[in-house]
Parts: C-alpha cells; structure tokens; sequence
C-alpha cells in the first residue's frame, strides 16, 4: 500500500475545515449560540434548550448537509473519471434530472409522502442510470459518448418535469419548486439515517475501484493491457455513483453543481492522477455547508435555499471551466 502525503494532507485540511463550518452553522439561527456552546451542548454539558435547539433541530439538518456533499462529490469524481471529461457530473448527464423527474412524479401523479418522494428518486435515478448507459453503448461505453447521449437524455427530462409541474395544483406545484431547487429546510433524522446507510455501504467499494479507475484514466486499450477488467470495473463505478447520486437526490433534492466542481477543486489540492474520490467527497461536503451557512448569512429576514446558492456559484465555475477547456483545446 502506498499513500500519498499531499492527498492525504489535503484531505485532513478538507476534513476540519468542513467540521468547522458545521460547527458554525449549528450555532446559527433564530437561537444564535457560540462554537464553544454549540461543542459543550454536543459534548451532553448544555442546557435543555441549547440541546433541544442542538441535537433536535440543527444538528441533523447539518449532518445532512455533509452526507449529501460527500455522496455527491464522490459521484462525480467517479463520473468525471470514467468518461475522463471535468463536464461528466451528475448534473451535466441527466441523473440529477432522472432523480427529479422520479421525484416529481410522486409528488405530482400519486401525491406521495416524504418517504414516497425519496423511494421516487432513486427509482428516476436508477432508471436513468441504465438509460443512459444502454443508449451509449455501442461494444462498450466510451466516455465522450456516455456524457453526450447524458447531455441528450438530461433535456429530455427537463422538458418532462416542467411538463410535470404543469399538471400540478398549487400546493404540490410550490411543494416540487421547493424540492427542485434543492434545500436543507426541515430534514431531520429521517433522512439523515437512510442516507448514511446509502453512504456506508456505496463508498467502500467506490474507493476499492480508486485504482482501476486511474488506470481507465489512461485509455481502455492501457488498462485492459495492466490486468484492468474495463467494462465491468465501468459498469460498478457508474451504478454506485448513480446510487450515491439517487440518494443525496432523495435527501435534499438536487443540490446544483457540487458534483462538478468538486472533484475538479480536489484534483487541484493533491494534484493527483485518479478520481480523487475521497478528496473530492470532502471538498462537495465542505461547499454545501459552506453554501447552507451563506445561504442563512445573505439575507437577515429571508434564509435561501442551499441549492439556489449552489446554483450561482456554480454557473460561474461552470463558465469558467468551459473557457479554461476551450483555450486548452479539449471542447
């Protein structure tokens, strides 16, 4: 086994930055409190309120929070990995989408509950998952063929759930706008636990492929050559990120852009050859408490929705990134 000292560097700055900012988010709100109150109440040293406030009202919100960044940048540094493109995420090739589109229909055609919603994304997920794969294979799956055939398939449910929005009164019309924009708002221990379920069992394999996905890296001709068995190391690391992606989906709808950027930002930190999984999971689980503290700091009266911050930063780094590839040649 060998380490590398830079990722394994990075990853621990990553890790207490992340921490730290979930320290500073538990303590804000209506009911402001202090790190050191907020870790004496984690700690079972604070008052009732303060431990109701805690452990009752924001700290599963936050744990969310994290869970939901890690799976996502851990998805797409599998996804931007395997079609060896920084624009294969998630959001780019219709995931996001096919979780959305599940969602809505729950929520729009069958009227469905929180756990009813959360079952509809992951099924959207999955089912888009094995579309998009089935559609680019052709002898096997080529990378810029699997983020093309996604780029098509992602307008196509962006055309099917805004038609979904239109069928649907107002209450569950506001209800599905809320949950499309992706939001932190009201979660709680129940989605906090199936989530880390999700979580525990997906990454341990995810990580196991961190070298077989390096060598795809290198082509399919390469890896095939070094002992890598291609499609079917492909095929694993595409379905537990569409998992991983399902399931943050499901928890908090769908958070823009935190699977793009931050594999991208991680790969930048270890300058490191391979999907940087676990690097790349702790930089989406540091930006989107980062974006739910600033979603609660930008505007006194009215607290924004996580994805709607998500969002704006996002776009600019996506602009940012389709110049710097331009310039480079590669689109």
């Amino acid at each position: 086994m060998r380490a590398d000292a830079r990722g394994l560097a990075a990853g621990a700055v990553l890790l207490l930055l992340a921490l730290g900012v979930a320290v500073l988010l538990v303590g804000t709100g209506d009911y402001p409190m202090t790190p050191a109150e907020v870790l004496r109440t984690l700690a079972g040293n604070g008052t009732r309120i303060q431990e109701f406030v805690v452990t009752e009202l924001r700290l599963p919100r936050v744990l969310v929070g994290l869970l939901v960044g890690l799976a996502l940048g851990v998805a797409g540094a599998v996804f931007q990995s395997v079609s060896r493109n920084p624009l294969g995420s998630p959001d780019v090739v219709g995931f996001g989408q096919g979780s959305a589109a599940g969602a809505l229909t729950t929520i729009v055609l069958l009227s469905g509950g929180g756990l009813a919603v959360a079952a509809g994304s992951v099924v959207g997920g999955l089912a888009t998952g094995v579309a998009v794969y089935l559609l680019a294979w052709r002898g096997g799956v080529h990378g810029y063929r699997l983020v093309l055939v996604g780029i098509g398939v992602a307008a196509v449910l962006s055309a099917v759930n805004g038609y979904l929005l239109t069928r649907a009164d107002i209450a569950d019309a506001a209800r599905a706008v809320l949950w499309l924009t992706g939001s932190l708002d009201g979660r709680d221990w129940a989605q906090f636990w199936p989530l880390l379920v999700a979580c525990g069992l997906l990454l341990p394999p995810v990580l196991a492929l961190g070298r077989p996905l390096r060598m795809l890296e290198l082509g399919d001709e390469t890896a095939a050559a070094l002992g890598v068995r291609v499609q079917r190391t492909r095929l694993l690391a595409v379905l537990a990120a569409v998992l991983l992606t399902a399931s943050a989906t499901a928890a908090a709808g769908p958070v823009a852009f935190v699977a793009l950027a931050s594999p991208q930002l991680a790969r930048r930190l270890t300058r490191a050859a391979g999907p940087n999984a676990l690097p790349a999971g702790l930089m989406g689980a540091l930006l989107t408490v980062a974006a739910d503290l600033l979603a609660q700091w930008a505007f006194a009266d009215r607290q924004l929705p996580v994805g709607a911050v998500t969002g704006v930063l996002g776009g600019g780094y996506l602009l940012w990134l389709l110049v710097t590839e331009r310039r480079a040649g590669r689109v």
